[in-house]
């Protein structure tokens, strides 16, 4: 019994150290995902929170237990430290779940990759606010208005477009009434020598 107190009075950690699994080697210039950084973060959590509710402790809440069943509070304590474990995992997986955070901590690395290959320097604060905020500003402006004018010319070509449109219907409609006015015309005519020669061809002789 003395030794699983003296397992767990170093957090169940013997050999690794606080850091556990912070302490792998990593060959010089390699980048580690930040997924990997949060789940190492989160094991070495759990290693010194076990290391702070070591066994030595949890007997001395419960001395009385400790005295009448060694062996029984030996069974609670590592029942209790798997399921805080299991717990802390648990929900640190679900924040990670709600959160989409693999997904943004992958981006997030490679938009750092990609920031490796640019040469100009990433942008700092100048000091003076109010240059950085038109700095900042002024290219989402210009950016705007850019996309307005395009707007704007492509409105005013659709508009011209519809004018003309409007000019060559005026024009046929125009055209039309003037041939109806022509075949009227004609007709009138047509018409008058008809009666003029049924008027002919009825005078007696």
């Amino acid at each position: 019994m003395a030794e699983a107190r003296s397992s767990y009075a170093g957090g169940g950690s013997e050999g690794k150290g606080p850091e556990g699994p912070s302490r792998e080697s990593v060959p010089p210039g390699t980048t580690v995902p930040r997924v990997k950084l949060l789940d190492t973060l989160v094991d070495t959590f759990l290693q010194k929170l076990v290391a702070a509710g070591s066994y030595q402790r949890f007997t001395d809440c419960y001395k009385r237990l400790y005295q009448l069943q060694p062996e029984m509070t030996q069974r609670i304590y590592d029942k209790f430290i798997t399921q805080l474990q299991t717990s802390v995992r648990e929900e640190i997986s679900e924040i990670k779940a709600e959160g989409n955070l693999e997904a943004v901590l992958n981006a997030l690395d490679k938009i750092v990759e990609d920031r490796k290959d640019q040469e100009e320097p990433a942008w700092r604060p100048s000091g003076n606010p109010e240059a950085d905020l038109r700095s900042a500003l002024v290219p989402y402006f210009r950016q705007q208005r850019d996309a307005l004018q395009r707007h704007v010319r492509k409105q005013e070509a659709e508009n011209r477009r519809l004018a003309e449109a409007v000019v060559a219907g005026r024009q046929q409609v125009q055209e039309l009434q003037r041939q109806g006015q022509a075949r009227q015309q004609a007709w009138q005519a047509l018409h008058r020598e008809q009666k003029e020669l049924v008027a002919v061809l009825g005078e007696p002789e």
